[in-house]
């Protein structure tokens, strides 16, 4: 009897045990799910904020109608010789891809050349507050658009269908200027100056306006735009972009293939608190 009696207990215990095991594999097992699903999770409330406020469609508005005064306000007894042209980013300037955001949220896998084509292939993009009409109200004035994208060549098809959906002016190959190598828009807009004189340059992203704010210093290129601070809302119409950017890479040092466990620490240590 005393026999069946230790035989249960030791039963009991080895049962209890491989429960508790299971219990931890299971438990470490959502929590590896968890932990793959939050990677991206702090895109949540931007991405939210892009796509659902008003004042996000107030902004670009606001940017579009004061570029029309500004073009009105150029073009009046302007004496350069040069034709005159609007230089454009697309992404966030033009289309809204705040869809590949939400995506990188849902599946827990960031950007990379494969997902983004994936993305930008399907030619669903919407086209963002203002901007549609602002470049025709340009094109009625006889003020070209060069679209300098970074957006590669293999793309250029997928994103004239996008942009012919909405009416966007000067799809042409002369007028859409994709990355070919460097990420600089330096030469691209260089090319151009001799024989256009550029009235606005419009983009989400400092370095669509000048190389000046190539590969940030350790102040994060604050100084360089409070040093510069006349040409914004006069030759810089500078849109919001809370999701991505070329300020994001400056908070990882300007080195994007660091682990997400250190993006994290440095997103983290660059807030302020009280």
């Amino acid at each position: 009897m005393r026999h069946l009696f230790i035989i249960s207990i030791i039963s009991i215990f080895l049962f209890s045990c491989n429960c508790s095991t299971d219990e931890t594999k299971s438990i470490n097992s959502d929590s590896l799910s968890i932990t793959k699903k939050s990677v991206y999770e702090h895109l949540t409330m931007a991405t939210l904020w892009y796509q659902k406020s008003a004042e996000m469609r107030a902004m670009y508005y606001q940017c579009y109608n004061w570029s029309k005064r500004l073009l009105d306000e150029k073009l009046k007894n302007n004496k350069d010789s040069r034709k005159k042209a609007v230089i454009v980013d697309i992404d966030e300037t033009l289309l809204d891809n705040s869809p590949f955001e939400v995506k990188c949220i849902e599946t827990g896998k960031g950007y990379s050349s494969e997902s983004w084509k994936s993305w930008s292939d399907k030619a669903l993009a919407n086209a963002l507050p203002g901007a549609v009409e602002f470049l025709n109200y340009a094109k009625t004035k006889s003020v070209e658009v060069f679209y300098i994208s970074n957006r590669k060549t293999t793309e250029k098809e997928a994103t004239v269908l996008n942009l012919k959906k909405f009416n966007f002016p000067y799809l042409d190959d002369k007028h859409l200027i994709f990355k070919v190598s460097d990420n600089s828009k330096k030469s691209r807009r260089d090319s151009l100056r001799t024989e256009y004189e550029f009235l606005l340059l419009i983009g989400d992203n400092l370095t669509d306006f000048s190389e000046l704010y190539e590969n940030r210093n350790s102040n994060l290129a604050i100084d360089l735009v409070d040093s510069n601070k006349t040409d914004f809302g006069d030759i810089f119409i500078m849109l919001p972009n809370p999701m991505y950017g070329e300020w994001e890479t400056a908070i990882y040092n300007n080195d994007n293939k660091i682990s997400n466990f250190s993006k994290d620490s440095l997103r983290k240590a660059n807030l302020k608190s009280y």
